[in-house]
């Protein structure tokens, strides 16, 4: 059983929020003794999204990250109403997916939303499998994005991805869920194909 005291966790969730530092994208707050990040565009929401080519390749992106200073590998993704006021997080992972990838879904399911890094920030992340896809662009990204697309024989996803690791590649470990979900529900039953 957790010693923590309750009335602590009560105190925290009504300590109010002091601002430390705001900018274009992110603040930083402080509640009692905890500092978090927040985003300040969009929904404090981000859709990852899974998608397998017709062929059973898995969609991958490359791209540069500034808070890590290194290239990652991740699945695609993007923020939910940054751009766009009347974004779902369907409406999102369908624009992001074409955006990045050149890849658009004929269909968009929602599977699972939560926290990314629950002690470091509020943002949270919905899994959304993409099906259906039909190529309609090169993709890259948006402005400086300079997104690198990689597909990727299912079967051989895993092992693909540790090596890109031994390159030194920074790996998305939420990518090791999403393989999950490509035939799976997050309850364990098998996706609707």
């Amino acid at each position: 059983m957790d010693t923590a005291s309750d009335d602590s966790e009560i105190e925290s969730t009504q300590t109010p929020t002091e601002t430390l530092y705001e900018g274009q994208w992110l603040r930083l707050s402080r509640r009692g003794r905890w500092e978090f990040a927040e985003r300040t565009h969009g929904k404090g929401m981000a859709v990852i999204i899974i998608a397998v080519t017709p062929d059973d390749k898995v969609v991958f992106v490359e791209q540069f990250r500034a808070p890590l200073g290194a290239r990652t590998i991740e699945m695609p993704a993007g923020l939910v109403g940054d751009d766009h006021a009347d974004d779902t997080l369907a409406s999102a992972a369908h624009r992001e997916l074409i955006e990045e990838t050149g890849w658009e879904p004929a269909r968009v399911d929602v599977l699972l939303v939560g926290p990314t890094s629950s002690g470091m920030s509020n943002e949270r992340i919905a899994f959304v499998r993409a099906t259906g896809l039909t190529r309609v662009g090169a993709g890259g990204g948006v402005d400086d994005e300079a997104i690198i697309v990689h597909e990727v024989a299912r079967e051989q996803a895993p092992a693909w991805l540790m090596a890109r690791q031994a390159e030194g590649y920074e790996l998305d470990l939420k990518l090791w869920a999403g393989l999950w979900m490509i035939d799976r529900n997050p309850d364990g039953s098998p996706a609707d194909k």
